[in-house]
């Protein structure tokens, strides 16, 4: 190759190369960014968690509270407990779904967005905590509606034997519409106030259980004590039923734990871990606590003792350790255990289940709690530029919002629907129980 040959080669490869430097821009700008990735694995756990959260509801905490009851109020309890679940579900489609999370930047409403599902199909996604992942709509949405299903039951069972079932269903689609999903867009939607304020509440401390403790006690309050309070006999029937469905509600509470997560993965295992072992401490701290005060241990005191952990944990349970889970749920028993055992008789408020003492100030226990225990230095999650006295402020201001909010509106509904149809049974309905009177059926014939 002559040198005029070899200055045409080079030459020609310059500007190849020149030409190569100027497109890769143009190249850069035209790939697409990787499409969101659908982890099957992810879809499947999500599904099992939402089945896992309705088994909560139906049957445990039917069962949990049907045994708490006298025996000639069971069905009234198993009945709004299968009816509330029922309407919610249909509420939840028709534009629950859409006031929690239906798009709207209002920082405590999600809009009118998604009315009727609108724009969901099985196309559409949602996100998870990680960049890129992504699950199905419809499951999202379904695994939320289960949420939103059980809450409300909570609050049954603080007037519990004494209320109309007409007044119930009423005020269950009331108060999911004026309480439950503002505040449920509030903590977990990203436009939501509180969590843009930062607050942790990873599967409802302040949704679920403080908002339904608090409603409970309002409502208790409003209805006043049952016929009879503190002079008959107002055991639970059944402490067996009590028992399974405490133990129905922990094996479904790791479908509302580790489902939070959205995603099966290290996270999930966190959860998971700690959904075990915070109610094991909380029902070993009730059982201590009972034993030195009252000189037994009761099989009551430890199914009470369990859902005061679960309770506690929910908040918390993808932030804090193990350890740090256990401490949470032995310090919310005790908490809880005063306030059923001391605080409700001192001022005589008929709290039937003991909603507010368990799910109301365990609620509260768990959602301040998750701010000290979420520390590294305490085995948690967060790191050296992680505060815990900011945290815990933001922790507070989310559980007083969430106590305000509820109890001024609750207190609203309850008077409205008990203008409108009432709230209580007549006297000789009371006397007989509500099972016959209300649904011409009786669960022991002798």
């Amino acid at each position: 190759m002559t040198r005029i040959d070899m200055k045409s080669a080079r030459v020609a490869a310059a500007a190849v190369a020149l030409l190569a430097a100027t497109a890769m821009p143009a190249l850069a700008q035209e790939t697409p960014a990787p499409a969101p990735v659908m982890d099957k694995g992810d879809v499947t756990w999500l599904m099992t968690s939402s089945l896992l959260v309705l088994f909560m509801a139906l049957p445990g905490l039917a069962l949990f509270y049907g045994g708490m009851v006298r025996a000639k109020n069971i069905l009234s309890i198993l009945m709004q407990s299968a009816m509330i679940v029922s309407v919610m579900m249909v509420v939840w489609v028709f534009y629950g779904y859409s006031f929690a999370f239906g798009g709207s930047e209002n920082p405590f409403f999600g809009g009118f967005g998604k009315l009727f599902l609108s724009g969901v199909t099985v196309d559409s996604m949602s996100a998870t905590f990680t960049q890129g992942v992504v699950i199905p709509e419809y499951l999202f949405l379904t695994f939320q509606m289960t949420f939103a299903a059980i809450t409300p039951v909570l609050i049954i069972g603080a007037f519990a034997e004494r209320v109309k079932f007409s007044a119930v269903l009423v005020f269950a689609v009331l108060w999911a519409t004026f309480v439950y999903f503002p505040v449920a867009h509030m903590v977990w939607d990203a436009n939501g106030y509180l969590f843009k304020m930062g607050a942790i509440d990873f599967a409802g401390g302040t949704v679920v259980h403080i908002n339904s403790g608090i409603a409970a006690l309002v409502g208790c309050i409003m209805l006043g004590q049952r016929k009879g309070y503190g002079k008959e006999m107002m055991a639970p029937h059944s402490l067996p039923l009590v028992l399974i469905g405490a133990s129905i509600l922990w094996v479904g509470w790791f479908g509302f734990n580790v489902g939070s997560n959205l995603e099966a993965n290290a996270g999930a295992t966190l959860a998971m871990i700690n959904t075990f072992v915070a109610p094991a401490g909380a029902v070993a701290a009730w059982g201590l606590i009972e034993f030195f005060h009252r000189g037994k241990a009761s099989v009551l005191g430890a199914a009470s003792g369990m859902i005061t952990g679960l309770v506690a944990i929910t908040p918390a349970c993808g932030t804090v350790g193990p350890v740090g889970a256990i401490l949470l749920g032995a310090v919310a028993s005790a908490v809880s255990y005063y306030f059923v055992a001391v605080v409700k008789m001192k001022f005589n408020y008929d709290d039937s289940l003991d909603v507010f003492g368990i799910h109301g100030v365990g609620g509260i226990v768990g959602a301040l709690g998750t701010a000290v225990l979420s520390a590294a230095a305490f085995g948690g999650v967060k790191g050296d530029d992680y505060s815990i006295g900011g945290q815990f402020v933001i922790q507070l201001t989310a559980v007083l919002i969430t106590i305000v909010w509820c109890a001024v509106v609750s207190a609203i509904l309850f008077k409205i629907v008990d203008m409108v149809i009432g709230l209580r049974v007549k006297p000789e309905v009371e006397t007989q129980g509500l099972d016959q009177p209300t649904h011409g059926e009786v669960a022991y014939h002798s």
